[in-house]
């Protein structure tokens, strides 16, 4: 596909630059399990949304983490935090394929790509999820933030004990 060269575009390439050192940052956090770290990375009135992509396509809004504002997330942190369940494991995101789609008053319209790989002590490493960022960012004074994240993955089974931000 052919780009114009444009202002837009001009703009629409410093965003992405941005983004990309914005998502670089955001994986170190979750791959140091920071979770307490994560929330920051977005607005007050966030909304963040982990949702299988046969669901999205379908309408369906069950997913597995569905997060508005950052009340809620901080709510989920120290769920994550604090659970009985969870088994000690390295998880790694890599994201990847930025793009800045568009700009819209004060927001900019941005897509990625993601592999969340985990693995756990005497256990192979495995891909966990795969899938799509559709983003919503906004500049807070200079401070590049997320105030929409919606996780699309295309895996069909998801490890159960394994409900974490991506």
């Amino acid at each position: 596909m052919l780009t114009d060269i444009g202002d837009e575009s001009k703009a629409l390439r410093e965003h992405r630059l941005n983004i990309e050192e914005f998502n670089y940052a955001y994986a170190e956090t979750l791959d140091a399990m920071d979770v307490d770290e994560w929330v920051e990375y977005f607005t007050e009135d966030a909304f963040y949304h982990v949702i299988a992509r046969d669901n999205a396509e379908s309408g369906l809004p069950l997913g597995l983490i569905y997060c508005e504002g950052k009340a809620m997330m901080k709510d989920r942190a120290y769920a994550l935090l604090n659970t009985e369940m969870f088994a000690p494991r390295y998880l790694h995101l890599s994201i990847s394929n930025t793009r800045a789609l568009e700009i819209r008053g004060g927001e900019i319209l941005a897509s990625a790509n993601y592999t969340l790989v985990e693995t756990r002590v005497e256990e192979a490493s495995r891909i966990q999820q795969v899938g799509k960022y559709r983003d919503i960012f906004v500049y807070e004074g200079r401070r590049l933030l997320l105030k929409e994240r919606i996780c699309t993955y295309d895996s069909v089974m998801v490890d159960n004990c394994l409900v974490f931000p991506v």
